[in-house]
């Protein structure tokens, strides 16, 4: 009867952990078919729609280092339906847009309160599973992140072809009031941390140094990379980050509890995630890019195509949360990216005639190296962190993990233009060919990336460190 009721619980729970990050994961996933239509409709052109992916990943990550704070303020649970009632209010506000700007302003203003739910939900896990659980817990957790991949960009391709690009918007508002009452009625309340001082320097100086690096990275291409502008903004961005990591090791009270770097694990995790999630972004920006601007493909097609291989990811999510423990983190992080560095590799060769069944197929490999690193890399640093100070340790993840993604589109579409216009200078008329010529450079230096993370996950086959209190 106890196992039973047990039992009962761990699904009531993360059946609320499931839908509040499928939803906030999902919003990020559906948004990147819609940009040549909206570049269309607002007469725009790609380094301005890019801000609708990268916007709203800068602010997930620009949010992640004070979700600590305030889950330990508010509690986990107010703090997570606080963040899924903004996140629906500005769904409805990019619907209501009325100018290229002001859907970027509503957008990046959705992804604070998306940036939000996604380490809430991870730190839920850790702080209310017990430990044999949450290699599982954290399977169905990373499940809803690659679920959404898999409905995403079908579902908004097929939105946006036959009822507008504002219904994507529109469709988180059902989905975000079954996630409030799910909460509501499944997450226990309770709090972990106590009362403290709000570190206000901190805050404002990781905002203004996430957002000057962005835009520098961003028009760096536009601007030129030896620029006085982009040098200026790249150089206080830098000062400020130093500055901002600085302070939180003397302050304290810390926004971000950087004492968590002590565990080895965590920071070899942290690492070879970053590394992966540079990855998975790489293929989310350009093959969308590729089918539509090269291939002249519908948005409906594009989801299609890319739908094996969302699958096939989504699939194995929870099969390798099942046999983390058996296989540990190392094998299953290893093949992984051995898988990654050979099918971006192959992707870096693609041309103008390129069949969609191969490019299905390597999208399906990658998605499944992917699928092999994401949960044990996760779970081998989370769980090296002491249970009092996994919300830090969450924030510190997904800042890490979304800023750097936001950074890396942002850099990805610059090069994208400026390889394409130098391929379009040195002689190649055909606009196509010039613009395959810049992604297969693009998913190059992909290749070189996540080869530089075969080594480091070598570090991962020492003995992992108990969780111990690290305020000692």
């Amino acid at each position: 009867m106890e196992a039973s009721k047990s039992s009962s619980s761990f699904w009531l729970i993360m059946s609320a952990i499931f839908i509040g990050n499928f939803l906030a994961v999902l919003s990020i996933t559906t948004i990147n078919v819609t940009f040549p239509v909206v570049m269309d409709t607002f007469g725009s052109n790609l380094s301005t729609v890019q801000w609708l992916m990268a916007g709203y990943l800068l602010a997930t990550g620009i949010v992640a280092p004070i979700v600590g704070y305030m889950g330990d303020q508010l509690s986990y649970k107010r703090l997570l339906i606080i963040s899924l009632i903004g996140f629906m209010l500005f769904s409805a506000l990019c619907a209501a847009a009325w100018s290229i700007y002001s859907l970027i302003t509503f957008r990046i203003i959705q992804g604070i309160f998306g940036g939000m739910i996604i380490p809430i939900t991870m730190t839920i896990i850790y702080q209310v599973f017990e430990r044999e659980r949450q290699a599982y817990a954290m399977g169905l957790w990373s499940l809803a992140s690659m679920l959404a991949p898999v409905i995403g960009p079908t579902l908004g391709g097929w939105m946006v072809q036959y009822l507008g690009w504002k219904s994507i918007f529109l469709l988180n508002l059902p989905i975000g009031v079954l996630s409030v009452w799910i909460v509501g009625k499944c997450i226990p309340y309770y709090k972990v941390g106590e009362k403290k001082s709000f570190d206000t320097p901190g805050f404002l100086s990781v905002v203004f140094s996430s957002t000057l690096l962005l835009i520098a990275f961003s028009h760096g291409g536009e601007w030129g990379w030896g620029s006085l502008k982009t040098m200026s903004l790249m150089f206080i961005g830098l000062l400020l980050l130093a500055f901002f990591i600085r302070w939180e090791l003397k302050t304290e009270s810390p926004l971000l509890q950087l004492k968590v770097f002590r565990f080895k694990r965590f920071r070899y995790s942290l690492i070879l995630n970053c590394i992966v999630t540079v990855s998975m972004y790489t293929g989310t920006l350009l093959v969308p890019l590729y089918l539509q601007t090269v291939l002249n493909l519908s948005p409906m097609d594009t989801g299609l195509i890319m739908l094996p291989g969302a699958i096939a990811m989504a699939a194995a999510a929870p099969i390798v949360g099942r046999f983390y423990h058996a296989a540990g983190p190392f094998k299953l992080v290893l093949s992984g990216i051995f898988i990654i560095v050979v099918a971006t590799a192959l992707f870096s060769r693609i041309g103008t005639g390129t069949s969609v069944l191969i490019i299905a197929l390597l999208q399906l490999v990658r998605c499944v190296g992917i699928a092999l690193c994401s949960m044990p890399l996760t779970n081998a640093g989370m769980s090296a962190v002491s249970r009092e100070y996994s919300g830090h340790a969450s924030s510190i993840t997904n800042w890490a993990r979304q800023g750097l993604a936001s950074l890396s589109i942002a850099v990805f579409s610059a090069l994208i233009v400026a390889r394409s216009a130098y391929y379009k200078g040195e002689g190649i008329s055909s606009r196509p060919l010039a613009t395959t010529m810049g992604i297969d450079d693009v998913f190059l230096i992909g290749t070189l990336i996540a080869v530089a993370a075969l080594p480091l996950t070598f570090l991962l086959n020492r003995k992992e460190q108990s969780p111990v209190d690290i305020a000692a």
